[in-house]
């Protein structure tokens, strides 16, 4: 479980980053303007609040370390704050924004830089797919770009987990993400086996790369403000783990299999096998090859277990 610490967690980024330059970023005043002209407010349903810190936002686009070779995707642009400051690092910024008018604000205050494109669509196509157009925007631009694909985001609330999920599976590779979630979902991300928000969340990012807690964020930074903490969390893929999966469909479906009966016993979990998984005749030979006691949980499994488990099974599927 994340906890909340001191004040310096919250405050030292003021003393940190005060030299910054925060010309290209919106203030709260701002916005509110930008919103008001348009007759428009936040909408809650979509998840807006608008992370409004500036020293905040630098610390984000800092960390991410951004080259003019690398393409970020930001998902939930709002009225550009952050995709202004994006765009002067980036090769290429690709900002995905569902709502009509944010992206036509966004449009109006991007409109010189050249290396942006505003995507206006639902960055899901489906609740396990990456919209297309934006795939297709990220693979033009990475043969373009060459650099690394990265998620730099204030990431609505409403779509935190399967943006993450889906973007560690798609056709085109993302090497890092540096996003501000909701503090229960940066909770997920960083858990380890045993604890009780461990997941599917845990067990694909913890197979695949690192996670770090940045900072937890106070309702404050925000406008409007949300009822919940927030957290900046990174995530970097490393080779030598992913590097280890043979078929992404195959954890898939072992890792929803599995943890759809979490405090089961595995070898009772596996009367659920559907699709083709049905396909795995000796379970106990599977389990006896990746040295996993059949007698343990679910949700006791490390990511490399699940890892070890999927590979196993792909001569089955």
């Amino acid at each position: 479980m994340l906890v909340e610490k001191d004040e310096n967690i919250y405050s030292r980024t003021s003393i940190e980053l005060q030299a910054s330059s925060h010309e290209t970023m919106q203030t709260k005043h701002q916005i509110q303007q930008f919103l008001t002209a348009a007759g428009v407010s936040p909408k809650k349903r979509l998840g807006q609040h608008f992370l409004i810190d500036l020293n905040l936002l630098r610390l984000l686009v800092d960390r991410a370390n951004i080259s003019s070779s690398d393409v970020v995707l930001e998902v939930g642009c709002g009225t550009g704050s952050l995709t202004k400051a994006l765009a002067c690092k980036a090769g290429k910024v690709i900002a995905v924004e569902i709502d009509t008018a944010l992206a036509e604000i966004a449009g109006r205050q991007l409109a010189e830089e050249k290396n942006v494109e505003i995507i206006n669509e639902d960055v899901l196509e489906n609740k396990s797919t990456i919209n297309h157009d934006v795939i297709d925007s990220l693979k033009s631009a990475v043969k373009k770009c060459k650099g690394r694909v990265l998620l730099v985001a204030n990431l609505p609330y409403n779509v935190a987990s399967p943006v993450i999920l889906n973007l560690l599976s798609t056709s085109v590779v993302v090497d890092s993400m540096y996003v501000t979630i909701q503090r229960e979902v940066a909770g997920r991300m960083l858990a380890a086996p045993g604890g009780r928000e461990y997941g599917t969340l845990s067990i694909f990012l913890g197979a695949m790369g690192d996670v770090e807690l940045l900072r937890l964020l106070r309702p404050a930074v925000f406008w409007p403000m949300p009822n919940v903490y927030s957290a900046m969390v990174c995530f970097n893929r490393r080779e030598e783990k992913a590097g280890r999966i043979r078929n992404m469909n195959a954890l898939r479906d072992i890792v929803n299999l599995f943890m759809g009966h979490r405090r089961k016993f595995l070898q009772s979990c596996t009367k659920f096998a559907r699709g083709k998984l049905i396909n795995v005749a000796d379970w106990p030979e599977v389990f006896q090859q990746c040295s996993i006691d059949p007698t343990n949980r679910p949700e006791r499994l490390s990511p490399q277990d699940y890892v070890a488990l999927a590979n196993a099974i792909c001569d089955y599927l």
